[in-house]
């Protein structure tokens, strides 16, 4: 059969199909995305059928893809060790005990924001973050008489700083895995503007929070999470934060993210086999598939039970089959056919960057879910920026900027909706205020029109500022 050209109505239709799909198994299948994707993979080859590609062909595209993210598929892989390994060391309940010490109703706001994005960079986990740090300081502005719409707005931007800065987040992982950028390339690009901005916000938190009227109550909440932190672990901080050292020195020193997680891996099972009692059984258990605690309190428990190989399934699985799918769209010629004449038009930097900002807001609010969104907005973008010789880095950032920070403002997406029910305030509520989201993307865009903080990739393989 006669390979064809694909045109922009077929494109149109492909990926109109590809988001019936998802939506359909976002919203009737009971969130049931693997099977959806899987369907949507093979309408996606269909098409790709009916244009000429037989189906060796699109199994080396989808092969070509897929051996692309070997490299950060291995580290998918260890982070559900990692996460286990931080959780019965008591690494992270250390944080949690000693970082609600700090608290006071004057300094909740900038606090509880700085205590959010530490607790979601260790977790790699938002929504971890918003249901145990979250909860208590939703319940701590309550009894103190604090605008709740303030402290969710802190809450949510602490712990998507977090989810988005954490190199054991899934989304981090998966935006560096889909640009094909190295894990701590894409995180050093996204503190150039994540930083500033996570700066501003502190701040402008700081000010509003030394505003705000407050008045006396007690701090049974604090003192319950604690108590029940201490009877379920040593929490000597000089034990706890080895995992945590090893992490930063490794990383400091520029060790390959694999042998830094798999380093602090180990330094976590040791902590827990010998300094918090916990028997070869139970850590092997955990570090298949940990289980929650029981420490009386719910949200906790299910903190304290993540972590696991088992627990990357629904992520690994989702990542391989949305990676097979995109490779057919874009060596098929579905997504240059869809965009190329839309990104052609684009004539700087700038207008490249807020187009791919722009982009990924609206994939995640068709789609409803970060992880397809993250990808997909990779695949549409990534040639544009290689023809404008810019790093993978740069576009790894964006997409992460266009997609991770907006999934939780967003009231249908599966995090704006666990957002809402977790804190018991809506998202139009919280969202105005949810201040590190909104002005990360404004900094990006302003950065990129600017130039700073863009990397070209000359022939040598050099990377150097460069201007929009």
């Amino acid at each position: 059969m006669q390979r064809n050209q694909v045109s922009f109505g077929h494109a149109i239709v492909v990926f109109a199909g590809v988001f019936l799909i998802i939506a359909t198994g976002m919203f009737y299948l009971n969130n049931l995305l693997q099977v959806a994707l899987f369907t949507a993979l093979l309408w996606v080859g269909l098409n790709a059928r009916i244009i000429g590609f037989k189906y060796i062909s699109q199994r080396e595209f989808m092969n070509s893809a897929i051996s692309r993210a070997l490299p950060a598929i291995y580290i998918f892989l260890l982070i559900g060790l990692l996460i286990a390994a931080l959780m019965k060391s008591g690494t992270v309940a250390m944080l949690v005990y000693y970082g609600l010490d700090w608290l006071s109703p004057a300094f909740m706001l900038p606090v509880g924001f700085v205590l959010c994005a530490l607790m979601s960079v260790v977790t790699g986990t938002s929504w971890g973050t918003v249901g145990t740090l979250g909860v208590v300081l939703m319940g701590m502005a309550e009894t103190v008489g604090l605008p709740l719409y303030w402290v969710a707005g802190a809450v949510v931007s602490g712990a998507t700083f977090g989810d988005k800065m954490s190199p054991v987040s899934d989304t981090t992982n998966l935006a560096a895995m889909s640009t094909d950028t190295d894990l701590y390339d894409h995180i050093k690009s996204m503190s150039m503007t994540t930083g500033p901005t996570f700066v501003l916000v502190l701040i402008i938190f700081f000010v509003v929070g030394w505003q705000l009227p407050v008045h006396d109550s007690s701090l049974q909440q604090v003192a319950n999470l604690q108590q029940a932190l201490a009877q379920q672990f040593d929490l000597n901080p000089w034990v706890t934060m080895g995992p945590i050292v090893v992490l930063i020195l490794f990383s400091f020193r520029r060790f390959e993210a694999e042998l830094t997680m798999v380093a602090a891996i180990i330094t976590g099972t040791l902590i827990a086999l010998f300094w918090q009692q916990q028997t070869v059984i139970q850590m092997a258990q955990a570090l298949w598939s940990n289980q929650p605690a029981d420490t009386g309190l719910e949200a906790l428990n299910q903190l304290l039970g993540r972590g696991g190989l088992y627990s990357m399934a629904w992520t690994l699985l989702l990542a391989l089959l949305a990676i097979a799918m995109g490779g057919i769209l874009q060596s098929a010629g579905f997504i240059n056919a869809l965009f190329s004449d839309l990104i052609d038009k684009v004539k700087t930097t700038g207008g490249l960057v807020s187009g791919t900002l722009f982009s990924g807001l609206i994939l995640v609010a068709s789609l409803g879910e970060a992880y397809i969104a993250i990808i997909l907005n990779s695949q549409l973008f990534k040639k544009a920026y290689q023809k404008r010789s810019l790093s993978s880095a740069v576009l790894s950032r964006t997409v992460e900027e266009g997609v991770t920070l907006m999934a939780g403002l967003i009231p249908w997406t599966t995090a704006g909706a666990f957002y809402a029910a977790t804190l018991g305030i809506s998202v139009l509520d919280y969202a105005p205020y949810a201040l590190l989201n909104l002005i990360n993307p404004l900094t990006a865009i302003v950065f990129a029109f600017l130039g700073w903080s863009i990397w070209q990739v000359k022939s040598s393989d050099s990377a150097t500022d460069s201007k929009a």
